[in-house]
């Protein structure tokens, strides 16, 4: 017996999803589940509960793939629902907690960074941050939404949404400068 492999075109695999084909849908899920467990667990410090956010989240891509309109990348799409997916997570969980205050922010980051900081202590640091100043940190900077978007996708003022940014990246630095003067033994 002859084995066929599943044709692997996004666009022929999603149109085979919206008619309920399990195949397509599992191969879909095999193609975008590792990048989209790393999406929630930016947001999620806990892979478990990474992992569930992104399994509601797949939930909610098959029972929309309807209105997914083929304008842009469907990673992209797909992207977009696990951001909000574990947003709402957390937000289920009562984790999220913003300031109102408002600060102007003027430092760079990048230029605090050692080259040879680790991914994974960076990582690390990240999942440190209160939520708040995390979730805002993980849009603004990994996935690249303006602070209005921001505002509007969590519910806060774009002020909030640059406050919590500015904290998030000071918070990073001193962390960042602690652990170079811990690592290199200079003050």
């Amino acid at each position: 017996m002859k084995v066929i492999q599943l044709y692997k075109n996004e666009s022929v695999l999603i149109k085979k999803a919206i008619k309920n084909n399990r195949e397509a849908q599992h191969v879909l899920f095999e193609m975008h589940a590792p990048k989209m467990l790393s999406v929630c667990r930016y947001y999620i410090k806990d892979v478990q509960h990474a992992e569930e956010a992104m399994l509601n989240g797949f939930f909610k891509v098959f029972n929309n793939l309807k209105s997914y309109k083929a304008e842009g990348s469907f990673e992209g799409w797909i992207r977009r629902i696990m951001v909000r997916e574990s947003i709402s997570f957390l937000r289920q969980k009562k984790r999220i907690e913003f300031s109102d205050e408002y600060f102007e922010d003027t430092t760079d980051l990048s230029n605090q960074m050692n080259t040879e900081f680790e991914v994974a202590e960076l990582q690390k640091l990240i999942d440190a941050l209160p939520e708040g100043y995390k979730m805002v940190f993980i849009m603004y900077a990994i996935e690249g939404y303006k602070h209005a978007e921001i505002a509007s996708i969590l519910q806060i003022s774009e002020g909030t949404s640059k406050s919590q940014l500015f904290k998030a990246r000071k918070l990073l630095q001193e962390q960042i400068k602690k652990q170079n003067t811990t690592s290199y033994g200079s003050n």
